[in-house]
C-alpha cells in the first residue's frame, strides 16, 4: 500500500525556478548526511561531494555546464564525484596497493554516487526542497576539475541545483510498468508501451512547439518522446570524456 514515503517519490518533478532564499549550512549539511545512508558496495563510500554557494562560482559552473540558467539562480549548487582517491590514502596508510585501474573500480564509485544522489534528493524533497540535476557538469569536465580542485582519482559525474521552487514542478509521466518491468526473463515486445507513452508526453505539451519532417513522405510529424530520444541516442556525446578520465587516474583496464 502506498505511503507517505511512495506518495513523495511520485510527487518528484525537475525544479528549474528557485527562490533567492538561502539554504542553511545544517540544512545541507543533513541532506547530505541522509544521502551517505544509501548502500554503498562493501562500505567502500567511493564518493564526494563539493558544494557551492558563492554566487560568483556558481555563474562559472554554469557557465561550464551549457549556461542553465537555474543553476546560476539555485542558491546552492552540489557536484557529486566518483572518489577513489579516499581508497588511495586508505591503501598507502596500510601499506597496500590501490588496483584502481580497472573498470569495475569506476563502475562501483559510479553506482555508489547514483544511490547517494537519489537518497539527497529524496531528503531534500521531504524538507520542501527542490532539485534538479545537471548532467552538463560533464559538457567541460577538466575544467571543472581545475575549478573545484579535484585531485586525481576524482572525477564530477554529475551536478545538482538545490533550493526552494518559486513554483511546484511539473511532473512528467513516467514509461508505462510493463515496459520496464520483466518477470522472469527480459521481454522486448514493448512497442505497444511506447507508442503510448509518447501519446501521452505528446499530451502533456511538454514538446510543444517542436516540430520534424516525416521523412521521405515529408508528412509532418509531432515531436514526441520516440522522436526526442531517437535524436538523442543517434548522436555521440562528449566523446572526449574517455581521456579525460584516463588523465585523472581511471585507467579503465
Amino acid at each position: 500500500m502506498p505511503n507517505s514515503v511512495i506518495e513523495l517519490i511520485h510527487q518528484h518533478g525537475s525544479v528549474r525556478h528557485y527562490k533567492p532564499d538561502p539554504v542553511s549550512t545544517d540544512l545541507i549539511e543533513t541532506i547530505v548526511a541522509a544521502g551517505q545512508r544509501a548502500s554503498t558496495s562493501s562500505n567502500l563510500q567511493v564518493y564526494s561531494v563539493v558544494v557551492t554557494t558563492t554566487a560568483e562560482k556558481r555563474t562559472q559552473l554554469m557557465a561550464l555546464s551549457g549556461n542553465q540558467a537555474h543553476i546560476g539562480q539555485a542558491p546552492v549548487f552540489l557536484t557529486w564525484c566518483a572518489d577513489l582517491s579516499r581508497l588511495e590514502r586508505v591503501c598507502e596508510m596500510q601499506g597496500s596497493p590501490h588496483e584502481s585501474g580497472h573498470i569495475e573500480s569506476f563502475l562501483l564509485a559510479a553506482v555508489d554516487v547514483s544511490l547517494v544522489m537519489q537518497n539527497a534528493a529524496l531528503a531534500a524533497e521531504s524538507l520542501g526542497l527542490g532539485i534538479c540535476y545537471i548532467g552538463g557538469i560533464r559538457n567541460q569536465s577538466q575544467a571543472v576539475i581545475e575549478l573545484l580542485n579535484l585531485p586525481r582519482l576524482v572525477f564530477p559525474l554529475c551536478g545538482m541545483t538545490l533550493g526552494w521552487p518559486e513554483r511546484p514542478p511539473r511532473i512528467r509521466p513516467r514509461l508505462p510498468l510493463e515496459a520496464v518491468l520483466h518477470w522472469e526473463q527480459y521481454h522486448p515486445d514493448d512497442r505497444a508501451q511506447l507508442l503510448a507513452y509518447d501519446q501521452a508526453m505528446l499530451e502533456t505539451g511538454i514538446y510543444r512547439g517542436r516540430q520534424v519532417s516525416g521523412g521521405a513522405a515529408t508528412i509532418p510529424q509531432e515531436y514526441g518522446w520516440l522522436e526526442h530520444s531517437a535524436r538523442r541516442a543517434s548522436k555521440i556525446h562528449r566523446p572526449e570524456l574517455r581521456q579525460i578520465l584516463l588523465d585523472a587516474g581511471f585507467e579503465l583496464k
